[in-house]
């Protein structure tokens, strides 16, 4: 059913959003995405970002530095910045400019189907070639290549992150329920009605943005089935019915029968449930080494930094995936525009990718890459560095954030259902059926 009323603002946004960008883009090579150093003179002129990261973060703060050193040494150069944090409200900009052909000299995607629909019509540039030009393809961590690959091994978007996905756990509240650690996803119902029995909240948990929730549901089927399993499910070859599909929704409806998450979970934001978890309300919290900041200094409370450890993604019997294999992403990857590439993008590129490893890495951050060692912040906790040494052991296959991986219609449907399936309100049979008309509407739209 199309939406027409959404069709519309997505118009009106597409329009006023090409004012701002009809002066963003240069002469490009005609969009050859091979073609990765182009001849031609270096002229300075004003490019542009388009971007989904917080105005204020890591990223955006070390590359507008970079940004500023290469200017001063090529007047007339500028890094226009076009920031969306809200991802919803990005990806809706994304698509609409893209749709429009106005997209900047670099912009912001995951590796979704719709990215990959414009590698295939060769829009973006191949990242595998430009780093090898670079002569940078070899610093980079596998691992964060990989996480911006498309499920053909196709590298189109750079990676500026480097992140790893723990459960954060209070040692001390474990201990009162007399419940370990889960050596499997089995275990969490048990710890779950253990703490509850203590009047302890068993897990913190961001439920009204959605994608925390997410990640649970692609805990089962990555252990039981390895990621081919979500690969399939966006392309319509598998369902959600299928055998992971359907265990991950018994799971979770376990999880929600047990009391694993706080009561009002589902209105709870990101802030408040990390508070929870800070103030020793609640004994685990799934999330990553982006919190580090306050979770392994001196800003944790000092009544419970102390009693504060993780744990990675527990494994199933039969596992097909390894115990040190789990979410390790490397965020949001920057795509570039075919169609304005050349050599002024290429030289600021050139420039920005060979310095920002160690400004991100000053910065108390995991780089993307394997040469800049991250700066321990001087009030760490000793839980710093063993959280930053981990990022050297993590395995090569990875378990893919779902909502980076279906299409948005789908995505939107399955955070909806997998709110209510935990709270009781629908069945496992009634969640995978609903999720099953859902992939078969929208696959392919």
């Amino acid at each position: 059913m199309v939406n027409h009323a959404r069709t519309a603002s997505w118009l009106a946004l597409a329009a006023a959003t090409a004012v701002v960008l009809s002066g963003c883009a240069g002469g490009g090579t005609g969009g050859d995405p091979t073609d990765v150093n182009p001849e031609g003179e270096i002229t300075p002129r004003e490019i542009s970002w388009l971007l989904s990261r917080p105005a204020d973060g890591g990223v955006i703060t070390a590359m507008q530095k970079i940004a500023d050193e290469y200017a001063a040494d090529h007047p007339g150069f500028a890094l226009n910045l076009i920031t969306t944090p809200d991802r919803p409200s990005y990806i809706q900009k994304y698509e609409t400019l893209a749709a429009a052909n106005k997209l900047p000299e670099l912009f912001d995607t995951d590796a979704t189907p719709f990215a990959q629909k414009l590698a295939e019509q060769g829009r973006m540039v191949d990242v595998d070639l430009l780093l090898d030009d670079l002569g940078l393809a070899d610093d980079y961590r596998e691992a964060a290549l990989n996480y911006q690959r498309f499920d053909d091994g196709s590298l189109y978007m750079v990676p500026f992150e480097f992140q790893l996905e723990f459960f954060w756990y209070n040692r001390d509240l474990l201990a009162q329920a007399g419940v370990s650690v889960p050596a499997t996803l089995d275990d969490f119902a048990p710890m779950c009605e253990a703490l509850r029995a203590q009047g302890v909240t068993p897990i913190a948990l961001d439920g009204a943005d959605g994608w925390p929730l997410e990640r649970y549901m692609a805990y089962y089927p990555f252990r039981q089935a390895g990621p081919e399993y979500v690969q399939e499910l966006k392309t319509g070859e598998a369902k959600f019915s299928d055998a992971p599909g359907r265990a991950a929704a018994d799971w979770l409806y376990g999880l929600g029968q047990a009391g694993c998450f706080q009561e009002g979970f589902s209105s709870t934001g990101y802030a408040d449930a990390q508070a929870q978890f800070t103030s020793g309300k609640a004994a685990v919290y799934n999330i990553g080494t982006w919190e580090l900041a306050n979770l392994a200094t001196d800003k944790l409370d000092a009544g419970v930094r102390d009693s504060v450890d993780y744990f990675t993604l527990p494994t199933l019997p039969g596992a097909v995936t390894a115990d040190d294999e789990y979410v390790a992403p490397s965020g949001i990857g920057m795509a570039v525009n075919a169609s304005t590439y050349d050599p002024l993008v290429r030289d600021f590129l050139a420039f920005a990718l060979e310095r920002y490893p160690a400004e991100v890495a000053a910065s108390g951050a995991l780089s993307p890459t394997t040469d800049a060692a991250t700066e321990i912040p001087a009030n760490a906790t000793p839980l710093y560095t063993r959280a930053i040494e981990q990022a050297g052991e993590v395995g090569e296959e990875l378990a893919m954030p779902w909502d980076t991986q279906l299409d948005p219609a789908t995505n939107t449907r399955l955070q909806q259902e997998l709110t209510l399936l935990v709270q009781g309100d629908i069945t496992p049979d009634e969640f995978v059926s609903t999720m099953d008309a859902a992939l078969t509407e929208n696959v392919g739209d």
